[in-house]
């Protein structure tokens, strides 16, 4: 078939199939994001003009919003259908390395489809091209290296048959998942080729589930069997595996209690008896109390991140950890005794390995609800109405109060991901986003769009003053598309969660809140941010005070499902009242500071290696 580069490699996209969870098929790719430039207008652009029908092309406003609701649409999938986002080449193309960042970090799949500069180099230096003195062939898609799981520059028609078979291997791949980037120069993806039909014929895309070596299951049962006082913690990768049943079955029958990850949150229903909270510095006391005390750790589909661990501080010194991953780079972390395999599947052969055996304490399992308890008293008091403007805490009761089962709540950066996961009581699986694993501002708006492609529930994303103001622009995307969603903007007049940062570790305050910052105003102008809003399309709410808040989250969730398009509700927030999960994170604190004394007992804490 003689193809175009560009229409050849569309054709491949729209053959590749999914299947999900459920066993449903679907396409491996729903939907293009596109900002044509001179670089990909009239070769890919055309091309996907040409399988409108069949692939979807939504139109972006920045290049990195629309590549971060690329991401949010794989995270609300499950990780089991992939968004494709193509950009002009230079700046357009490097505004994406933030969200391939993203979804690097997260082990989410996305496609990155820049143009780039001609192969052909006759027109060299083209627009937007950069120039290196002793290399040539370099272009800002290099850049794209360091953020991408597989990357590759296409400067012949042919080589489509080549690197297509290893973008859909990692793209569906649980251990390698992440982005992948092909990077088009504009003279190639505009030659033509005699492409063999078979390139094109329709594929169903599985996700694999790796069964684990029997002999490491041995090992691990030893050491779980002996476990008094064990814990299991849930992860991201039991979401993306479909373990959640697996996963609290196995607690149930072995008598472990459970905490989640932020990844992994809202995998256990809040009434579940074993269920002591989420782990670590955005979590809960309770899951952080019986941490301390576990003697082994059983660590499912997480790569234990310095927030889940608290910079490895919760963990008792003398634990023994135990995980199971399907990637064998986060399984032997930490000396761990390593378990590589699917969730689901690993977990089925842990249980059996384990029948039998095992001598958990009744008092440590029953420790469980006790402490999530404690903890939910302290949450309704953070909750509780009170003087003073309202908290995030607060903001998050009303949420958590009002959702519905089916409903999708999702944050990302500053302290909104603490509140959420620490406060938030699930009553559906897999139903929060928090982007934590690489904490970017703007995914919040960026990301719900993506989100609002995938569910059919009310999406809620919640951020603050900081965010919307970093990156909005896919508001407007989003209203334009008719894609609706619910949008918290919580207005505490800066960076605050930085500001508690730098004050709690006794610095001065600066540059963080709007009131430490340089102005030539005696008075400085204020953000409207229900004007802006209303300005991108959206359908608006300006709140003020806690009960005008109840009552127009309840009507903003009925605006978003009548009328199409965003809805954004406003409202001031306490910049100095937090969640406290009372855990230690690592941060560079200078010995002149009156922190650095609290530091140097935090490193002293630090569990070490252990081989």
């Amino acid at each position: 078939m003689r193809l175009t580069t560009a229409q050849a490699l569309v054709r491949w996209l729209v053959a590749q199939r999914a299947e999900l969870l459920d066993g449903t098929e679907v396409p491996l790719f729903p939907g293009a994001f596109a900002i044509f430039g001179h670089g990909n207008v009239l070769g890919l652009g055309s091309a996907l003009e040409e399988h409108r029908d069949r692939l979807p092309v939504w139109r972006g406003h920045t290049e990195q919003g629309m590549a971060l609701a690329a991401v949010g649409y794989a995270r609300a999938v499950h990780r089991r259908q992939v968004g494709v986002v193509t950009s002009s080449i230079g700046p357009g193309a490097l505004n994406m390395v933030t969200a391939a960042g993203v979804a690097h970090a997260n082990r989410l799949p996305l496609l990155l489809l820049p143009g780039d500069t001609f192969t052909g180099r006759a027109p060299d230096p083209v627009l937007q091209q950069v120039e290196h003195f002793g290399d040539p062939a370099a272009t800002v898609n290099d850049a794209f290296r360091a953020v991408s799981r597989y990357f590759d520059r296409v400067v012949r028609p042919e080589q489509l048959a080549h690197t297509l078979p290893q973008v859909a291997r990692v793209l569906t791949d649980p251990a390698e998942t992440g982005p992948v980037t092909l990077a088009l120069p504009q003279d190639v993806q505009a030659e033509t080729f005699d492409f063999p039909g078979s390139l094109f014929e329709p594929v169903v895309r599985r996700v694999p589930r790796p069964r684990p070596d029997t002999r490491e299951v041995a090992e691990a049962a030893d050491v779980l069997g002996k476990a008094r006082r064990p814990l299991l913690v849930l992860g991201g990768g039991v979401r993306y595996s479909g373990a959640e049943r697996e996963a609290l079955a196995f607690a149930r029958e072995h008598d472990f209690p459970v905490v989640e990850t932020t990844a992994g949150r809202t995998l256990v229903p809040h009434d579940e008896p074993l269920y002591a909270g989420p782990l670590g510095i955005t979590g809960s006391a309770s899951a952080n109390a019986l941490a301390a005390e576990a003697d082994v750790v059983l660590a499912v589909g997480t790569r234990l991140q310095d927030f889940t661990t608290a910079s490895w501080t919760v963990f008792d010194p003398r634990v023994r950890l135990v995980t199971l991953n399907v990637a064998r780079f986060d399984a032997v972390k930490h000396g761990a005794t390593a378990v590589v395999g699917d969730a689901r599947e690993g977990l089925a052969e842990l249980t059996s390995a384990l029948a039998g055996r095992g001598v958990v304490d009744p008092a440590w399992t029953m420790r469980a609800a006790m402490e999530r308890a404690r903890w939910d008293d302290y949450v309704d008091g953070l909750r509780a109405p009170g003087e003073g403007l309202p908290t995030y805490a607060q903001v998050v009761g009303v949420v958590n109060d009002a959702a519905e089962p089916g409903d999708y709540v999702m944050t990302a950066s500053g302290g909104l991901p603490g509140e959420l996961v620490g406060g938030w009581r699930a009553m559906d699986t897999a139903s929060m986003d928090v982007e934590y694993g690489f904490s970017c501002m703007g995914y919040e708006l960026a990301g719900a769009w993506g989100a609002a492609l995938a569910r059919d529930g009310v999406v809620t994303t919640l951020l603050g003053d900081g965010s919307y103001l970093m990156l909005n622009s896919e508001l407007f995307s989003a209203a334009f598309a008719g894609h609706p969603f619910v949008a918290v903007v919580c207005d505490n007049d800066g960076y605050a969660v930085i500001a508690r940062l730098q004050e709690g570790q006794g610095a001065p305050a600066f540059n963080n809140l709007y009131a430490d910052c340089a102005s030539a105003h005696e008075n400085p102008p204020r953000a409207d941010f229900a004007a802006h809003a209303e300005a991108l399309g959206c359908v608006a709410f300006a709140a003020a005070d806690l009960a005008g808040f109840r009552d127009a989250y309840v009507k903003a969730r009925q605006a978003a499902r009548t009328q199409r398009r965003p809805v954004v509700v406003v409202l001031r927030t306490d910049p100095a009242a937090w969640t406290d999960a009372g855990a230690w994170w690592e941060v560079g604190v200078p010995p002149h500071l009156p922190g650095h004394a609290e530091y140097e007992v935090g490193k002293a804490r630090q569990l070490r290696y252990r081989a």
